[in-house]
């Protein structure tokens, strides 16, 4: 999978909407998919926390590398191993799971990193965001982009129910699973009007859930 035609935004995002979720005084955190490692930074210095990262692109794992306290460059899948477990009070996976062959064996190695009183956080695209919903609805088309729900470099594909089953099935108890970056346009509200509103879930590109495991 190509990754090198990806703009430095891409690998320097600091999700200031990923930052919410973050628990109170954390005393270690992985971001998992770091990219340059500007939000996991943003991170140590919120919490002071032992920061560590995995980056798929060596080019960016080194630039993490000088800001964190360990980075791993390469497929997350060939360090899970290494991970300690019990040792992690936060794991990130920020627009990293969609990209896997396999997330739900990455997400059941993940479980026993987590301390006991530790989360897992995701952001995952939502398939049924408006803007790739209705195209494939309507004009019968499955089109691939650049960067965005749609991006070329996606392996999986999921939904709100999608992502929060996932968690439920590997054991995982989801504490929130919530819409994020919701879209201003007017059409997501046109196109629930036949239907009662209750499609109101293609307002929102991306789903964050925060989940917890007790082993």
């Amino acid at each position: 999978m190509d990754y090198n035609n990806k703009s430095a935004k891409y690998y320097n995002n600091v999700r200031q909407e990923m930052l919410a979720y973050l628990p109170n005084n954390p005393k270690t955190i992985i971001d998992i998919g770091c990219g340059a490692g500007a939000f996991a930074e943003a991170l140590k210095h919120k919490t002071n926390a032992e920061t560590w990262g995995i980056e798929y692109m060596d080019k960016e794992a080194q630039v993490a590398a000088t800001k964190l306290d360990k980075v791993f460059s390469g497929p997350c899948e060939d360090y899970l191993d290494e991970l300690p477990d019990h040792y992690f009070d936060v794991i990130y996976c920020n627009d990293v799971l969609e990209h896997l062959v396999d997330p739900e064996m990455v997400l059941t190695k993940l479980k026993k990193k987590l301390t006991n009183k530790g989360i897992l956080i995701s952001s995952i695209p939502n398939i049924r965001y408006h803007n790739t919903f209705m195209r494939l609805l309507f004009k019968k088309d499955w089109i691939y982009n650049d960067h965005g729900v749609m991006d070329k470099t996606h392996l999986r594909w999921f939904t709100g129910k999608s992502i929060q089953r996932m968690y439920e099935d590997l054991g995982y108890t989801v504490l929130q699973h919530e819409g994020i970056n919701k879209s201003k346009s007017i059409k997501p509200w046109l196109y629930n009007i036949p239907v009662l509103f209750t499609h109101l879930d293609i307002r929102y590109p991306q789903y964050a859930t925060v989940a917890s495991f007790k082993g």
